[in-house]
């Protein structure tokens, strides 16, 4: 698996999904909210599976 997400992305990612499970846990906003659970797993790990898909690589490391 080869990193698709770069560091600022990376930082993004983690806190808007960590505002959206908090905001969600605090029934601010509905269910939908723990959608957040993906930012935070993605943008920890490095990778996003929609990224390939849609020819977007924002991780400046290039990788063999």
């Amino acid at each position: 698996m080869k990193l698709n997400v770069g560091g600022l992305d990376r930082i993004l990612r983690v806190v808007a999904g960590l505002a959206l499970v908090g905001l969600a846990a605090t029934h601010t906003v509905g269910a939908w909210g723990y959608i957040g659970v993906v930012l935070v797993l993605t943008g920890a790990v490095g990778f996003c599976p929609a990224y390939p898909l849609l020819g977007i690589n924002t991780c400046s490391i290039k990788q063999k």
